[in-house]
């Protein structure tokens, strides 16, 4: 019988756009306020892309960092999984895009679409493949621009989102790190609560779909909530058990990073204290499918992730979606590489 091959990350990159929006600018858009914001959502500023800007560029930043941290050269990479939900265009792929743009001319390479929980997606279908034997190498990117797709005149939606990227490169590691359990969940009954609902197929672009703002994204931001809170200590809990270990086994909680108070209650429901709880929502907002490998590459780079550590990421998203991983840390070389 073959030896189980394990999948771990082995390098970690992410990348932020330079221009910061703080809670008092959006002051000045919409009926809100600072305190609202900070209250409601822990949120005080985030990073917008600029016009010219899209999610490869952001997507190409990170995955460049992301190799140099682990080593590897572009020609070594056998395949690149962009999770995104506001890719360069419909198609070809964004992936593809930064295929070309970073040089891995023999990989292959395809988007996936799970909103916010897409980063999570990508990092477990990317480790079967490393698990399956059928390939070494594997780039993981979460990149989203959320700006382009918001409308800043809704209060209720605008004040939520920033721009980023992030990204992993998974190879084999020693046996008993890496990837320990995972689980996927999807609840379509939830699509219509957070959507884009113009620009596809059932709603092709118009100047009627224009006019009417399909191309923003619709959140049901109450109805949200109370899945996110629900969703996240249950999966989380359930890698837990499946990995064969006790929430007091856990050195780090990275969930994503939607909302304060959703954070909150999750790391209540796990009996976490928050000192072992990644959050940066403060900084850079929700960011989607970025959310999770920005946060795993501050850790990493401030040191406060070390070797053998055991950590959960978890995630909710459109769809309605969910995704949790357990993995331990088999650890990345850093070349101190800033974010922004």
């Amino acid at each position: 019988m073959a030896e189980r091959v394990w999948a771990g990350i082995v390098g970690v990159g992410g990348c932020v756009p330079e221009r910061v929006v703080t809670n008092r600018e959006l002051e000045s858009l919409v009926d809100t306020s600072d305190e609202w914001i900070r209250e409601r959502t822990g949120i005080i500023e985030r990073r917008i892309v600029r016009p010219e800007q899209s999610t490869s560029d952001l997507a190409v930043c990170a995955a460049q960092r992301a190799l140099a941290d682990a080593g590897v050269e572009p020609d070594a990479v056998d395949l690149i999984i962009v999770a995104t939900a506001t890719p360069d265009m419909l198609f070809p792929a964004t992936a593809s895009l930064v295929q070309e743009r970073l040089g891995c001319k023999t990989a292959g390479a395809f988007d996936l679409s799970a909103g916010c929980t897409g980063f999570l997606y990508g990092l477990i279908t990317g480790a079967q493949f490393i698990i399956a034997g059928t390939y070494r190498t594997v780039l993981v990117i979460g990149a989203d621009v959320l700006s382009k797709i918001t409308d800043w005149e809704d209060r209720s939606t605008c004040v939520l989102f920033g721009d980023g990227a992030g990204a992993v490169v998974l190879q084999p590691v020693p046996a008993g790190y890496g990837l320990l359990a995972s689980c996927l969940g999807s609840d379509g009954s939830g699509a219509d609560l957070l959507k884009m609902p113009a620009g596809g197929s059932r709603l092709p672009a118009s100047a009627l779909t224009v006019e009417k703002g399909l191309h923003y994204l619709h959140m049901n931001g109450r109805e949200v909530f109370r899945f996110a809170v629900r969703i996240l200590g249950e999966a989380a809990s359930g890698v837990i058990r499946t990995a064969g270990l006790r929430q007091a086994d856990i050195d780090l909680f990275i969930p994503h990073q939607a909302n304060i108070r959703i954070i909150e209650a999750a790391a209540k429901r796990l009996e976490l204290p928050m000192e072992r709880v990644l959050v940066n929502v403060d900084r850079y907002g929700n960011t989607s499918s970025a959310s999770i490998p920005l946060g795993l590459d501050e850790v990493v780079r401030s040191g406060r992730l070390a070797h053998g550590d055991r950590v959960v990421m978890v995630a909710f998203g459109a769809g309605l979606t969910w995704a949790a991983a357990a993995i331990r840390w088999y650890g990345a070389r850093r070349q101190a590489a800033p974010t922004d």
